[in-house]
């Protein structure tokens, strides 16, 4: 599972060292955070097809999926492509989870939430993701994978928290910063608070100081622009058992890239 993708420069990163990978690990199937793929912020056909060319399985996404109106129509058609389920149903294109097949022949499901502390008052996560786990009109496969979009630490660990042993792994992504909380809890779900982004590694998350600085000194607005140099890349390898979906391991991956 790989945290936000930022920008060229995360997607470039992630087309050189992903194809490697999936050989070197022996990855049966793999996420990525596509939201801010397009320039930094938001998603289009071209970056998301990119990202698949390059070995990922499934996008996932956040808050700025809706900032390229150009997905909207492909967020319909494209199964592979999620927006966190908890905006709702009503108006709201595309899907917020799936069924999938891995490399291996194995199905699994992959459940994108969003949290709402400091973000948009939308449907309640944890609420939703009970809803989902527990009422669907067929049960999902043991694996399930969430993606868990959210801006505070304490909301995803709480989440986590909520659904362990209910899915297989919980990881937090949006706030670019990788944490070191990774584990495997009590009923073997796997868990970390967040995955880190993908992007320029002299940065601030993901883009050029010069754009972001003003904002912290003298509160202007200003434009971010995409970071340039060398990339991090990071991610985290979870090996699940696929007959109970229990989560054997978590472990961070981290690969820094001259492009």
């Amino acid at each position: 599972m790989i945290g936000d993708v930022i920008g060229r420069p995360g997607r470039q990163a992630v087309e050189r060292l992903l194809p490697d990978l999936r050989r070197e690990l022996e990855l049966a199937f793999v996420t990525a955070n596509g939201e801010n793929l397009a320039g930094g912020m938001g998603l289009t056909p071209s970056t998301a097809d990119a990202l698949f060319a390059a070995g990922v399985d499934v996008i996932t996404s956040g808050n700025h999926i809706w900032d390229k109106r150009e997905i909207y129509p492909h967020l319909e058609h494209d199964e592979r492509i999620l927006r966190p389920h908890n905006y709702g149903t009503d108006g709201v294109p595309g899907r917020g989870w799936g069924v999938f097949e891995a490399a291996d022949g194995t199905e699994l499901a992959v459940l994108n939430f969003q949290g709402r502390t400091y973000m948009m008052p939308i449907e309640n996560p944890f609420t939703e993701a009970d809803r989902l786990l527990d009422e669907a009109s067929e049960s999902l496969p043991p694996i399930r994978l969430v993606d868990f979009h959210c801006e505070l630490t304490s909301e995803k660990n709480a989440f986590g928290v909520h659904l362990d042993g209910r899915v297989s792994a919980v990881v937090g992504t949006h706030t670019h910063v990788v944490t070191g909380d990774e584990r495997i809890m009590p009923r073997g779900t796997a868990y970390q608070s967040d995955l880190g982004m993908t992007g320029p590694l002299h940065s601030i998350i993901g883009f050029e100081p010069r754009t972001v600085l003003p904002r912290f000194i003298n509160g202007l607005p200003t434009r971010f622009e995409v970071g340039s140099g060398p990339v991090v890349f990071n991610a985290a390898l979870i090996e699940v058992d696929p007959a109970t979906g229990r989560a054997r391991s978590i472990e961070r991956i981290q690969r820094v890239v001259e492009l």
